[in-house]
């Protein structure tokens, strides 16, 4: 798939409610911005975007991860926006059947399922890409969510697509429920 751009944002947390977080949270999104093949027209075979999600995933996942400098993946998401002549089954189409076994891998496995958002806009919309814990759904301390945002991208005719890995949860987690240190990671769920 032909790639416009590449970007990626890099948020540390270091102080939230005027105390320190220690270590620092880091979250970051990388997401590409490609020529959607199908924009404007529909087409029932969508394998390959579906192929294309294999590399595009090692891509993304592989460059998220490296802004984590060594320290190991807590949470992860993915996401998509359509351009408007493209179909939320175009995001589909990269975001599901074969887009997330690079990722865990790239994230040092992951037994939970990766959450996902996708939507149709234009350039400049936002996406909240929603986060979890890659091991266990249930840790609360890890529901999260980062914005995803490029100015210029989506065009008519584009698809935005990313990813998101954090080192840790939220900062100062206190609602109670699961703990990582409690994790069995048996089946993805606790």
């Amino acid at each position: 798939m032909e790639i416009r751009k590449l970007v990626t944002a890099v948020d540390e947390i270091r102080i939230e409610a005027g105390r320190r977080v220690e270590p620092a949270i880091r979250r970051v999104v990388v997401a590409v911005v490609l020529h959607n093949p199908h924009a404007g027209r529909y087409v029932d075979d969508l394998s390959d975007l579906i192929e294309a999600s294999v590399e595009l995933s090692v891509l993304l996942s592989g460059t998220a991860v490296a802004q984590l400098a060594g320290r190991a993946v807590h949470s992860y998401g993915k996401g998509a926006i359509v351009g408007s002549q493209g179909e939320l089954e175009h995001a589909a189409a990269l975001l599901h059947p074969k887009f997330g076994n690079p990722l865990r891998e790239a994230c040092g496995g992951g037994k939970a399922i990766i959450p996902s958002a996708k939507k149709r806009g234009g350039p400049g919309t936002s996406l909240d890409i929603p986060l979890h814990h890659k091991d266990a759904a249930f840790v609360r301390s890890h529901f999260d969510a980062i914005e995803m945002r490029i100015v210029d991208a989506p065009t008519d005719d584009e698809i935005v697509l990313g990813v998101a890995v954090t080192d840790g949860g939220r900062p100062h987690p206190r609602v109670g429920g699961l703990r990582v240190e409690e994790i069995a990671g048996e089946d993805g769920l606790r």
